[in-house]
C-alpha cells in the first residue's frame, strides 16, 4: 500500500508535459538504421497500435523491435507496452530478448501507476526538462530498478538519413542489474518540433556492446516535423 501511494503521488508531481495533446499517436511508426560494436548493422522500429483495452481501460499499444547479428550470432529485442495515455501509466508489459544463445522472456500485468522501459521512452518525449538539472523518478514497476534519472543537456544538430534535425539531448540513467551490471546510460536526441521523435538513441546491449539507432523513416509524414536536408 505504501508503494502504491508513493507511485500515485509521484505521478501527480510529474513536470508538465511539453504539449497537449501528446506528440505521438496511434499509427506512428519510426524506423531506424542501427550500428553495433564491431560494425554489425541491424534494424529497429518503434510503432504504436490500437486502440485496445486492458481491464476496461482504453490504451495505446507501444511496440519496439530490434535485431542485429549474423547467422546464429543474433541479438534481438521485442517489447510491447500497453499504455494508458490519460494517467501515462503502463497496464501490461511483455518482453522477449535473445542475446546470442541466451533468452529472456517477461510478461507482467502492472498496477498501480507504474512505467516500464518502453513507456519511459515515450514519457521522455513529453517532458520539458530544465537544463543540466537532473529529474529523479521512481516510476519503474520493478522497485529494484528505481530511480531513473533524466538530465537535459541542451540542443544539438543531429544528422540522420532523413536530413539534419535540431534535437534535445537527454541522458537517462537506469538501474538494471541484469542488463547493465548496475547502472546503464541511454542517450536520446529528441527532435525539437511538434513530433518530439527520438532521432538518435545510443545505449549498450548486453554482450553486444554499444548500439546506435538513427532515424531513417517516420510516418505519418508531417511538414512541421520535417528535417533540414542541408548541413547546418
Amino acid at each position: 500500500m505504501r508503494n502504491s501511494i508513493l507511485l500515485t503521488c509521484l505521478l501527480l508531481a510529474m513536470p508538465l508535459r511539453a504539449q497537449s495533446p501528446l506528440p505521438f499517436a496511434i499509427g506512428e511508426r519510426l524506423t531506424y538504421q542501427t550500428r553495433a560494436t564491431g560494425g554489425m548493422g541491424g534494424k529497429a522500429e518503434l510503432w504504436i497500435e490500437g486502440p485496445a483495452e486492458v481491464r476496461g481501460v482504453p490504451v495505446m499499444v507501444l511496440n519496439f523491435a530490434f535485431s542485429t547479428g549474423f547467422g546464429p550470432l543474433k541479438v534481438s529485442d521485442r517489447t510491447t507496452s500497453w499504455l494508458d495515455p490519460v494517467r501515462f501509466a503502463s497496464m501490461r508489459f511483455h518482453k522477449a530478448e535473445q542475446r546470442f544463445v541466451a533468452h529472456h522472456n517477461e510478461e507482467r500485468e502492472l498496477e498501480p501507476a507504474a512505467l516500464d522501459e518502453l513507456s519511459f521512452i515515450y514519457l521522455v518525449r513529453t517532458l520539458e526538462l530544465p537544463l543540466d538539472s537532473p529529474l529523479v523518478l521512481r516510476r519503474h514497476f520493478d522497485e529494484a530498478r528505481n530511480p531513473t534519472v533524466l538530465t537535459y543537456h541542451g540542443l544539438r544538430d543531429i544528422e540522420t538519413p532523413m536530413g539534419w534535425f535540431r534535437a534535445r539531448e537527454v541522458e537517462m540513467r537506469v538501474r538494471d542489474a541484469r542488463n547493465y551490471d548496475g547502472e546503464g546510460v541511454i542517450r536520446f536526441w529528441i527532435s525539437d518540433d511538434a513530433c518530439r521523435r527520438p532521432v538518435r538513441i545510443e545505449s549498450r546491449v548486453p554482450r553486444a556492446g554499444s548500439v546506435v539507432m538513427t532515424l531513417r523513416e517516420a510516418s505519418p509524414a508531417r511538414a512541421e516535423c520535417a528535417a533540414r536536408q542541408e548541413k547546418p
